[in-house]
């Protein structure tokens, strides 16, 4: 397959090379590349238009920024490189309203802030406190490094709860599939015996007759209800009435709390880190806490204006754990606050791994027994009374 690669060379400059190679790690080591630094990377051929229907690629864009400031281009000749290999898409478009903004004298925060959409504040933040220091390609390597960490966690997740929507939605299409076409074939065999059911099997040949006769309407109405939840789960007052009861749940609710904590002390710690005041930053997360958070972070942003440490007010407003509370107080002493923030959210994302890991292997047994039950006590009931007639008949 052939691909356009473009590399920065030194001495040379930006250059776009087309390779051929059977994958892309292959084309990215081609002996035409040697001593250069890969900036991209794609197959001829590709269907540019995609990328105008889709977002803005904010960690490609943010790795190739930093391997061309890396290679010693200004950000203007990095914003330059990546519009013209991008012609025709959102990206180009969005580079080229940087560039503009750029040339017209505003820095590259106030650009960016300009592309909410493309560029969320917790980025622009980090970019203006880059300016002022003079290291963006350290505060870019940060932000990767704190969205991969994020990523990361979210893939654990949506990983662990995929298996478990598998296995409880074949096995209710097993259960609608017994109700509702096996059970009444079975009916007719007591019919034509003029004996009926008793007891559980009566009840069960009477939902099975239920839904196989009503079929349709048992369809449309499922689609109507599961539309209408999704409609009233879309609802933020009905997502923050349901996310307050998880949190009274005593053990789940902790465990949810973690997952808010890890993110809270990564965010603010990589924020601290950027050189970006401590009340400032603390403005900056509170939209990534949940409702039953908020609360405790005005209370921690009160207290911290009235001269208390941060760690005595993150304790106050419920924002720590024992743990916690003991690295940032260490962080505080040592002038490390970021660092250890940092080191607190690296700690409660282990944690949180092995508890999604050891939930996926008692979970999924358990929900294969559920299932399996289920199923089995369906059959067990239908055969039953076959049994009891073929006795009668001996």
């Amino acid at each position: 397959m052939d691909y356009e690669v473009m590399a920065v060379f030194p001495g040379r400059g930006v250059s776009r090379l087309r390779v051929v190679a059977e994958s892309p790690d292959l084309a990215a080591v081609a002996p035409a590349l040697q001593g250069g630094v890969v900036v991209s990377l794609r197959p001829l051929g590709q269907n540019k238009s995609r990328a105008r229907r889709g977002k803005f690629p904010l960690p490609l864009f943010t790795r190739q920024m930093l391997s061309l400031l890396k290679a010693g281009l200004t950000v203007v000749e990095g914003l330059e490189t990546l519009s013209a290999q991008d012609q025709g898409s959102l990206t180009a478009d969005v580079l080229g309203s940087l560039l503009a903004h750029l040339r017209e004298g505003q820095s590259l925060s106030a650009a960016l802030q300009l592309h909410p959409e493309a560029f969320p504040d917790l980025y622009v933040a980090t970019v203006k406190a880059s300016e002022r220091t003079g290291d963006m390609p350290e505060a870019l390597q940060r932000y990767i490094v704190f969205h991969e960490k994020l990523a990361d966690l979210k893939k654990k997740i949506v990983s662990a709860a995929i298996y478990p929507v598998l296995l409880m939605s074949v096995g209710a299409l097993v259960t609608l599939f017994l109700l509702g076409f096996v059970v009444p074939r079975f009916s007719l065999v007591f019919a034509d015996s003029g004996r009926d059911p008793q007891g559980l099997s009566s009840l069960l040949f009477a939902w099975g007759g239920f839904i196989n006769n009503h079929a349709g309407a048992l369809a449309i109405g499922a689609l109507f209800a599961v539309a209408g939840l999704a409609g009233l789960f879309s609802l933020p007052a009905v997502r923050a009435a349901l996310a307050h009861s998880a949190w009274r749940v005593p053990a789940l609710g902790e465990r949810i709390r973690l997952v808010y904590l890890a993110r809270f002390y990564r965010t603010t710690g990589m924020l601290l880190r950027a050189g970006i005041p401590l009340k400032t930053t603390l403005a900056m997360v509170a939209d990534i806490l949940p409702v039953a958070l908020r609360a405790g972070l005005q209370q921690a942003v009160a207290d911290i204006e009235q001269g208390q440490p941060f760690s005595k007010a993150a304790e106050r407003g419920g924002l720590s754990t024992p743990v916690a509370l003991r690295m940032i107080a260490v962080g505080e002493r040592s002038g490390q606050l970021g660092d250890m923030m940092e080191a607190v959210a690296t700690f409660y994302d282990e944690e949180i791994n092995d508890l999604v890991d050891t939930f996926t292997r008692l979970f999924e047994p358990l929900l294969m027994t559920v299932i399996g039950g289920v199923i089995g006590g369906i059959v067990l009931l239908l055969y039953m009374p076959i049994f009891e007639l073929a006795g009668n008949f001996q």
